[in-house]
């Protein structure tokens, strides 16, 4: 599929490169060399497409999660499509090589990008249909489809998408900062569920409120609590903690040191924050937290929760989602589902 759709076609002439401190802008014409590094960075690499009030607002994805979550979606030929979030075009592109002419309907937020995406598809020669729109509310001239793929993060699953997806149908969607699902729609058409895929950062919705960055965050002339963190700090880079964590607390934001000083950064995006680093090696660690909430706390009572549920891995962790609610749950050795419910319940997006 790669090779009928290769990724430098869909990426326009300005990309967007982080230097350090700030996104600074890469020309073809005038650094070639530099824009196709930063279309081939690598299989783990974003290409930033867009930027909008200082913010990444549209990319090129990385090769490795679009190829996981095209294997989520288990697409044939034959099937049709809805895409919400066109971007450049390339994951529509990819979509129409594997299910066929005139089974692709894209949706972008954004006019322009929808303008020119639909120019590359053309002119690549795919079939796809491209419209400007919210994606929260599908595409229902083209519904009933067999298969939905949106390309943003949501933190609720909007019910449109389930009743424009037939039953038995698939929906692959991010969600939250971290990690994407495949729901199948129920034979009556009045659920959705479904297991995590694996772990990513997407952008969100264009409309989504995404706080303040670690940097923005106040911390001048804040009282500060010190004490002990219970826990090893290295281990806040398990894969399945961290999205225990994430569903049990989505708006705490957990940065972990990549190095071997085992420092964490935990922050709401808001007004409060905290720090754990090491005190002994691969023992408990120290914590300094400020702001209206003690993050530090909350992340140690989901730790030792997700200890005492006897550690469940990601892919034991699955979403369902009906009219009136959508949860988190997790599937016991036995074959048991207990529902892993947020301190803050989830509430359905706004009507489009």
């Amino acid at each position: 599929m790669v090779d009928k759709a290769p990724r430098h076609q869909y990426a326009p002439e300005l990309l967007w490169v982080w230097d350090g401190n700030s996104w600074v802008s890469v020309k073809r014409s005038s650094d070639p060399e530099r824009w196709t590094s930063a279309v081939y960075g690598g299989p783990y690499e974003s290409t930033v497409t867009q930027i909008m009030d200082g913010l990444p607002s549209s990319s090129l994805s990385c090769g490795s999660v679009v190829a996981d979550m095209l294997d989520s979606l288990k697409l044939s030929p034959g099937d049709r499509v809805l895409e919400l979030g066109t971007g450049s075009g390339w994951n529509a592109a990819l979509l129409a090589e594997r299910a066929g002419p005139g089974r692709i309907v894209s949706v972008e937020v954004d006019a322009q990008l929808a303008a020119d995406a639909q120019t590359r598809l053309h002119t690549a020669g795919f079939s796809v249909e491209v419209h400007t729109g919210d994606g929260a509310a599908g595409w229902p001239a083209g519904a009933p489809y067999d298969r939905l793929i949106a390309t943003y993060a949501v933190e609720s699953v909007p019910w449109a998408w389930v009743e424009q997806t037939r039953p038995g149908g698939r929906i692959v969607t991010p969600w939250g900062r971290l990690g994407h699902v495949a729901l199948t729609v129920a034979d009556d058409g009045r659920s959705a569920s479904g297991w995590v895929q694996g772990l990513a950062t997407f952008m969100p919705a264009r409309d989504s409120d995404q706080g303040l960055e670690w940097s923005q965050i106040p911390r001048d002339g804040q009282d500060e609590s010190r004490g002990c963190f219970p826990r090893p700090v290295r281990e806040l880079a398990d894969g399945s903690l961290l999205f225990a964590l994430r569903a049990l607390s989505p708006d705490i934001r957990i940065i972990v040191s990549p190095n071997d000083d085992a420092t964490a950064w935990l922050h709401d995006g808001r007004a409060s924050w905290a720090v754990i680093t090491a005190d002994h090696g691969d023992g408990p660690g120290a914590a300094v937290q400020g702001g209206p909430r003690l993050l530090a706390d909350e992340i140690a009572g989901g730790w030792e929760r997700w200890t005492s549920a006897g550690r469940p891995s990601l892919y034991d962790f699955g979403m369902t989602t009906t009219p009136e609610e959508q949860y988190i749950w997790y599937e016991d050795a036995e074959g048991v589902r207990h529902r892993w419910e947020p301190s803050v319940p989830m509430r359905r997006p706004r009507a489009a």
